[in-house]
Formats: structure tokens, C-alpha cells, sequence
């Protein structure tokens, strides 16, 4: 009978801890190779060098020996797909087995379509953050001071599980266990992440795709889209005229308001983080309400259009439609 094989061991530096070799530990164990695998944890190099694998520590990136440190002189590994943010420990781990972790929890093949999409848009939505935090990457070029103080992000709350120095039990075992909980948290954030981009932001990419391409049948113009189906869409929208190089871009975006059964126009914002639309509804409708904007529009049953012009709404699709139109052509 063959000797049960020893589980592997994985090592990260010990004293205070961060988010990314903590996120880093979490997610190397998610894999095949390094399944439930020992964290040890030392700045000892003797130690370090014994271990199958190491992270944030030892000064050493090589994937080749599981060494995934980026603290040393000269390193200036990003992700690629367009990203440049640099990468820390966690951005290591995750660019070289995010695949294989996505795959496992999506219960496909790696070369499945959906995991490569999953794998940029979790390191899009999730692991860029981390790693800019670590590597102390600011969001804005700017010299100015930040306008207030954020300490609610993943990397601050992970930060906070670190002993405190009033703490009378400064033991390594206590720490330990800090650096666990530190595990855990950054663990399930990171799977909450990869689920909500499985089970709810790739079914909506999809429904996004389906009512682009089907723009042609709405309207001529092409710059009017029918969502068949309500989900999230905004992003999707961008990303995917980017992506399909859809011109001339989609203006208005009609669907159907669950509540009320009325029907919504909503302008296209220039950018996902702008207020400004790329063509507001027609100026003179804005503020008007039900027979007085029906009035103002010729077009029956309307509801409302915003003061601003981003949004407005009629009780039947036909009429939405009609209101995206004369909007299109207005000046």
C-alpha cells in the first residue's frame, strides 16, 4: 500500500499581515496542486527554502518554483489583457492559477469561453484594487489631497485583523490565528466576487450582446436599444461597443419598469462614471408630466421626463419608442 503523500506546504512572511498575501494564501490553496496545502509562516530563508511554495517574501518571482514574491528590485510583472497596474502577491497567485480556480468553481473546462471572460472581469472588478493598494498605487493623478478618508475596503478591513499593540498576548500563535481570519475574509469576498460574475453579471453580458445586435430591427438609426429581458446593463453597453466597435454609439436604452409594467428610455451617459448623457431627451419635454408631456410630445400616454433629460417614461413600449425617436431627431 503506497505512504500517504504529505501535504504540501505554502509560506508567507510572519509579524504584520496585508490583504494580498492573505488573499494569496486563500486562493493557492483553491488549486489542485496546492489543496488544503500547510501555511507556514517565517521570514526564516532556510525555512522558506524548503517549502513548495512562497509568498510575498524571499525576493524571488519564479512560477516555475512556486515563488511569487514582488517586493524586490526590478519587478514590474503586471496582468497583461491592457492592465498596468503592478501586481502583488495576490495578483501573482491569481494571474498564474485564476484560471484553474474559476474553472473549478464554474465545474468547466479552463478552456472554456465563459472562464477567460470571468478571468479578466474578476481581475477587473476585484484584484486590480488589491493590487494598487498594496503596491500604493493612488486612483487619481493628482497632488491634492483625498477629499476624506476611506477605511471600509477590503485591504483596510483585512489590515485591522492584525494584533492590536495593546494586546497582551503578542504570541506568534495569536497572530496566527489573526492571519486565518484575515484568510477567511479576504477569501469569501474574493469567491462572492467570482459567483456574482458567474451567476449574475455573465447572464446579463449575454442578454446586453443579444439586444445589440438586434438594435438594426428597432430603429434604423441603429442608436436605439430594447433590453428584452431587465438586468444590469451599463457596463456591459460599454464595454461591449468597445468590444463589437458598435457606431454610430446607442443613445437611448428602453426597457420595461417591473413595478409599475410601464416602459423606461434612458439617455446613454457619456462614460460609466458621468452624469452627462450623450444625447438627452428633447429639452422641451424636460420636467413635463403625463397629459401635459403627451401634449408637448404628440406622443400618448406618457409619464414623466426628467428635469435633466437622462430618463423618462410612457405606460406602452410603442410610446417610449416614439419618444427615443423624436428625441433622436430633436436638436
Amino acid at each position: 500500500m503506497a505512504a500517504a503523500t504529505s501535504p504540501k506546504r505554502v509560506g508567507t512572511h510572519n509579524g504584520s499581515f496585508h490583504c494580498d498575501e492573505a488573499l494569496g494564501c486563500f486562493m493557492i490553496r483553491l488549486t489542485d496542486k496546492f489543496s488544503n496545502a500547510e501555511i507556514v509562516r517565517t521570514r526564516d530563508p532556510q525555512v522558506l527554502e524548503g517549502l513548495d511554495a512562497v509568498l510575498d517574501v524571499g525576493g524571488v518571482y519564479d512560477c516555475s518554483r512556486d515563488r511569487y514574491d514582488h517586493h524586490q528590485k526590478g519587478f514590474e510583472e503586471v496582468f497583461g489583457h491592457g492592465f498596468k497596474t503592478k501586481l502583488s502577491s495576490a495578483g501573482l497567485v491569481y494571474k498564474h492559477f485564476g484560471k484553474e480556480i474559476i474553472a473549478n468553481e464554474l465545474q468547466v473546462d479552463e478552456g472554456h469561453l465563459d472562464v477567460h471572460r470571468l478571468f479578466l472581469a474578476v481581475y477587473k472588478s476585484f484584484m486590480e484594487a488589491i493590487d494598487a493598494v498594496d503596491n500604493g498605487i493612488n486612483r487619481y493623478d493628482t497632488d491634492q489631497p483625498p477629499r476624506y478618508v476611506n477605511n471600509t475596503h477590503l485591504s483596510s478591513r483585512v489590515g485591522r485583523l492584525n494584533l492590536d499593540w495593546i494586546d497582551p498576548d503578542q504570541s506568534s500563535e495569536k497572530e496566527n490565528e489573526a492571519f486565518q481570519r484575515a484568510m477567511e475574509l479576504a477569501g469569501s469576498e474574493f469567491l462572492s466576487s467570482v459567483r456574482f460574475h458567474a451567476k449574475s453579471w455573465l447572464p446579463a453580458r449575454s442578454i446586453v450582446m443579444e439586444c445589440l445586435l438586434a438594435r438594426w430591427s428597432v430603429d434604423p438609426s441603429g442608436e436605439i436599444m430594447v433590453l428584452n429581458r431587465f438586468c444590469p446593463w451599463k457596463l456591459h453597453l460599454f464595454e461591449l461597443e468597445e468590444e463589437m466597435k458598435i457606431e454610430p454609439p446607442i443613445k437611448y436604452v428602453l426597457y420595461q419598469d417591473d413595478r409599475s409594467k410601464h416602459w423606461r428610455v434612458q439617455a446613454v451617459a457619456v462614460a460609466p462614471d458621468r452624469f452627462e448623457s450623450r444625447k438627452a431627451l428633447a429639452s422641451q419635454w424636460r420636467g413635463l408630466r403625463d397629459e401635459e408631456l403627451s401634449k408637448e410630445t404628440g406622443i400618448p400616454g406618457c409619464v414623466f421626463v426628467h428635469m435633466s433629460g437622462f430618463i423618462g417614461g410612457n405606460q406602452s413600449y410603442e410610446g417610449a419608442l416614439a419618444m427615443a425617436k423624436g428625441s433622436l431627431k430633436s436638436d
